[in-house]
């Protein structure tokens, strides 16, 4: 390729890095976790001589009118509750025994759940060493729940108890009551073994729909930007030969896996600190946005010939001469190409990221390790048949003509970025962004112009990116702007409501059926199916001919109603439709809708239950 290349040099582990960053401190500032259970232990005898077995129960009480789902829950992606034990160093605990639960029928939830609901007991037993010194031992156990009543879900919490154990010589039995007639016990899984009926084989299934929404993602409009990046870098390493087809294509398939676990990474964290978790939910964060932002806008401008993304030195000598330019390159539209994917939801996608995240951080990483290995697969192929490469055209004088319609792609990613900012931040924040791009995107131009090697080269390089830094530091620093659900009247569009889980159950009761929609402007899917699905004469006319009342929640910004909403189905990223119907549970829609599929919900919701 002709044209001028800089040495500035980006560092694809670090744009990695800062990726990570940006996703892990949205677990910052989480809100109190309620509880709604008090866990308490007690041991069956008052002292114990070294070498007996002490017998413990943990009692948990919850509150009336709420319960937690069972240790082994009724489906895989509900929380179980668990109970880990705590002993002095030396010492053995054996499993925990946990209750049978009760089966009840709730509003969220078509089939009856098994629970736990008031008092529950869960026995386990201590070995006490026998060279254990006389004293007090301590004992202590952490519980891990999720409180539900009869409509949501709280977020998942862990309460903690200890006992002292008196050890000397064998005592007085104690606490008679809660010992007497233990319950039937529940089978616990192997640790690490995701909880459900379907134990292994259902991971399994669950690694096998991940493997496939992941590929599916490659046809999604969030990633569509950064493959334009792709079919160019593609068809320069073909007229390179095989070789260089297959590095490209491998260091892609990197640059995906590594996001993924980045994601992972980030997603197991968040978990640990009590924050929400979700598919895309870093597209709240407005830093997170101005960063990805400022990187679509210096990928623009490396499309225009201003700049070249180099590896470092060393790397660069180890791909060889001609992928010094190309290995980078590939990596970092891989990195990319997952987070510009994850605002979109695929066919298959939320059933594997919904199961994940309800379970153990091996089960988190294998589950998203199987997405990215399917968005991967692609280029796994073609690293396994580089022939095919000759499929594409043969380079020429077309590509500059190309490479710059790219860059204006990759200019109209950074447009609908600028949009989704808008709706997060105040307008005046929003201006000062904007204006810090422009400077970045000054800067780079200057560089370029600069003579090569020299001090203003260097220095106006590193002035845009100070500014691009600058640029995300604005963006972060604001509070959310505010949102609004309007209430139109204008009869060519849907006249949402405000979405209120109180409102639409009471008009659900009532005969009235309620469709909610749970979108952002961060969510292309969510865009996608309103304008060519929801926002069609067909389904208006459905919704007002059936007397459907219309809902709408905007999770643009962080909101943990409707994330504690999500979880307690199951879901945690969006779009996602519900259809409440009277007399009968709700009705949950797929995240890619058809208009046959809406029209046919919404026909059979308006029907009213004998």
């Amino acid at each position: 390729m002709t044209g001028i290349r800089d040495r500035l040099a980006w560092r694809a582990p670090t744009l990695a890095v800062a990726a990570g960053l940006a996703l892990v401190c949205g677990a910052a500032a989480q809100p109190e976790r309620v509880q709604k259970a008090e866990l308490t232990l007690a041991a069956d005898r008052s002292s114990y001589a070294p070498g007996e077995v002490a017998r413990l129960v943990a009692v948990v009480e919850i509150e009336p009118g709420w319960h937690a789902q069972a240790h082994v829950p009724t489906f895989d992606y509900l929380i179980p509750t668990e109970l880990r034990v705590e002993v002095p160093p030396g010492w053995s605990a054996g499993a925990v025994r946990y209750p049978e639960p009760d089966l009840a029928r709730f509003a969220f939830a078509e089939e009856p759940l098994a629970v736990y609901e008031g008092r529950v007991r869960l026995f386990f037993e201590v070995e006490v060493p026998a060279a254990a010194p006389a004293g007090a031992a301590a004992v202590r156990a952490t519980l891990r729940y999720q409180a539900c009543d009869d409509r949501s879900c709280l977020p998942p919490v862990e309460r903690t108890a200890g006992v002292d154990l008196a050890i000397g010589g064998a005592g007085a039995p104690t606490h008679a009551e809660l010992f007497a007639a233990e319950p039937a016990r529940a089978t616990r899984p192997e640790d690490g073994a995701p909880s459900g009926p379907e134990g292994g084989r259902g991971l399994a299934v669950v690694l096998l729909l991940g493997l496939v929404g992941g590929l599916i993602l490659n046809a999604m409009p969030c990633v569509l930007p950064i493959l334009s990046l792709k079919v160019f870098g593609l068809v320069r390493s073909a007229a390179a030969g095989r070789r260089h087809v297959r590095v490209g294509a491998l260091a892609t398939a990197a640059g995906i896996l590594v996001s993924f676990w980045v994601l992972a990474g980030a997603a197991i964290a968040a978990k640990a600190a009590g924050s929400a978790v979700g598919w895309g939910v870093q597209f709240q964060r407005p830093g997170f946005v101005a960063f990805l932002a400022a990187v679509i806008l210096l990928f623009t401008l490396n499309l225009w010939g201003l700049f070249e993304i180099q590896l470092p030195g060393r790397l660069a000598a180890a791909a060889g001469e001609g992928g010094r330019e190309g290995v980078a390159g590939h990596f970092v539209s891989g990195l990319f190409a997952t987070l510009m994917a994850t605002p979109c939801s695929a066919p298959f996608l939320g059933t594997a990221v919904g199961f994940a995240l309800a379970q153990s951080a091996p089960i988190v990483a294998a589950v998203f390790t199987a997405i990215g290995l399917g968005m991967a697969l692609p280029y796994l192929a073609l690293a396994a048949a580089p022939a095919a490469a000759r499929l594409l055209p043969r380079p020429g004088a077309w590509m500059e003509t190309l490479r710059g319609v790219m860059g204006f792609l990759l200019a109209g990613a950074l447009v609908w970025l600028l949009y989704v900012l808008g709706n997060q931040v105040a307008p005046e924040r929003l201006a000062l962004v904007e204006s810090a791009l422009l400077a970045t995107a000054l800067g780079v131009w200057l560089a370029h112009r600069a003579r090569l090697g020299s001090v203003a080269r260097r220095l106006w390089g590193g002035a845009a990116i100070a500014l691009a830094a600058a640029s995300i530091a604005l963006a972060a620093g604001g509070g959310p702007a505010a949102r609004t659900i309007e209430v139109s009247g204008d009869t060519g569009r849907i006249a949402w409501r405000a979405w209120d889980p109180a409102e639409a159950e009471r008009l659900a009761a009532a005969g009235t059926p309620v469709f909610l929609d749970v979108t952002a402007d961060w969510c292309v899917t969510c865009k996608v199916n309103e304008r060519l699905i929801l926002e069609t004469p067909e389904v208006r006319a459905a919704l007002a001919r059936h007397g459907v009342v219309p809902m709408k929640a905007d999770w643009t910004n962080r909101d943990d109603a409707i994330g504690d909403f999500l979880a307690a189905h199951g879901r945690y990223g969006i779009p996602f439709y519900m259809l409440y119907r009277p007399g009968r549970e709700p009705r949950l829609l797929p995240e890619l809708l058809g208009k046959e599929l809406v029209l046919a919900a919404i026909e059979e919701a308006g029907r009213r239950s004998p």
